[in-house]
């Protein structure tokens, strides 16, 4: 009687296993189609001694966006999920700290093309050198290298579709590429059939070891811009004009990233050396004064930017940085109806050196003080000291290499 009843036990127990499993695996598919929300708040204060400004040499580019006294930073509310067996979608929305709602990124990817491929289309951030894919929250500084700043306004976004194959080897080799609008800068948006941007990127990586791992690109960025305007541009006789520039450009870049972790263990301590070298070629027309003179004339220019930078986190949740940027404005080539009123040569090298700090509690929340010495402009030295939070609400993907 009682073998009746342990066998009657255990057969009850077996059913009841497979149908908690069977539960269980349901509720995960179930899971996985349901969207990750999350938000992240940041906030600065920043004690700059000048207002910020295009790096000399570089009037057609954007200036930095740092910004004096406390601020609100950009909040990021993010949504992700797979759509069905065949797609993922995320969808990544910038709330401006003076209102306002942008859509920084909103793609669509696939997750079963095989044999290494995936293709991503909508709203983008570009796959070009190593930072531009990262999300501001997730930098290992307040704010871009200056080449990142001034080539990108930060960062390059894309409208369009992007291709990556990973290839199926022991180590890590990706190659891609891609096709847009142009939207972002340094390309001009346009109503026209076809693309406005291409893009192509080739990553190349190992382990050396437990403790040693690295990865190297190259990457190949060209759009053009059309009636793109730059005012307070200075000409030969230091008047500030509005100038507008219709041409190609094209940008070459190569990044190289190196980790370190003690026996393997990033979660004690680690290093993390990084680079990129950028050198972008614009060429076309230059209407120089367009309020006044109004002349335009051939124009064509190479520029090039740097950074080198280091994280080091000597105990759990601490972590120190160095960073150097360096920027060159090259020599340009002026038409001659403009070459007496266009700055050919600024013989000036814009630099910056930055230290920070930081204090991260957890992976959700950290805590950041940065100070720079900014030579980015002309006779003008800017000591900034800025402090940071950055705290991450809800569910959030781990971040790519």
């Amino acid at each position: 009687m009682r073998k009746q009843i342990s066998t009657s036990a255990a057969i009850a127990a077996l059913l009841f296993q497979s149908a908690t499993a069977t539960a269980s695996n349901v509720g995960n598919i179930d899971n996985s189609f349901n969207p990750a929300f999350s938000l992240i708040l940041s906030g600065l204060y920043g004690q700059l001694q000048q207002t910020p400004s295009t790096a000399t040499g570089f009037g057609m580019n954007p200036a930095p966006d740092h910004t004096q006294g406390f601020n609100l930073g950009e909040s990021e509310m993010g949504i992700s999920a797979n759509i069905d067996p065949q797609f993922r979608g995320a969808a990544t929305l910038a709330l401006d700290p003076a209102g306002g709602l942008s859509v920084e990124n909103a793609f669509v990817q696939t997750t079963a093309l095989g044999d290494g491929m995936n293709l991503k289309f909508g709203r983008f951030f570009s796959g070009l050198g190593y930072l531009n894919e990262v999300h501001a929250h997730a930098w290992d500084f307040v704010d871009q290298p200056l080449v990142y700043a001034t080539f990108w306004g930060n960062q390059l976004g894309e409208d369009g579709v992007q291709f990556k194959w990973l290839a199926p080897t022991d180590t890590f080799i990706e190659i891609g590429g891609e096709m847009g609008k142009g939207r972002g800068f340094p390309g001009t948006e346009r109503v026209k059939n076809g693309s406005g941007a291409g893009g192509l990127f080739a990553h190349i990586g190992d382990d050396i070891g437990i403790e040693h791992n690295w990865r190297m690109g190259a990457s190949l960025h060209q759009t053009r811009r059309v009636d793109a305007s730059s005012t307070d541009v200075l000409d030969l006789a230091g008047n500030a004009v509005t100038n507008v520039f219709t041409g190609d450009s094209q940008t070459a870049g190569l990044d190289f990233v190196w980790k370190y972790a003690p026996n393997g263990n990033v979660r004690d301590s680690y290093v993390k050396f990084q680079s990129e070298f950028f050198q972008r070629k614009e060429s076309g027309s230059l209407t120089y004064d367009t309020a006044g003179v109004n002349v335009t004339d051939t124009f064509a220019v190479t520029q090039r930017g740097l950074y080198v930078q280091s994280v080091y986190q000597f105990i759990p949740h601490w972590r120190v940085g160095a960073r150097y940027d360096r920027l060159d404005a090259g020599v340009a080539q002026v038409g001659v109806l403009n070459a007496g009123n266009v700055i050919h040569d600024y013989a000036y090298t814009p630099t910056r050196t930055t230290l920070m700090l930081d204090y991260s509690p957890s992976e959700f929340s950290r805590l950041r003080m940065q100070v720079a010495r900014d030579d980015s402009i002309a006779t003008i030295r800017d000591d900034q000291f800025l402090l940071q939070y950055v705290m991450s609400l809800g569910a959030h993907g781990a971040h790519s290499y």
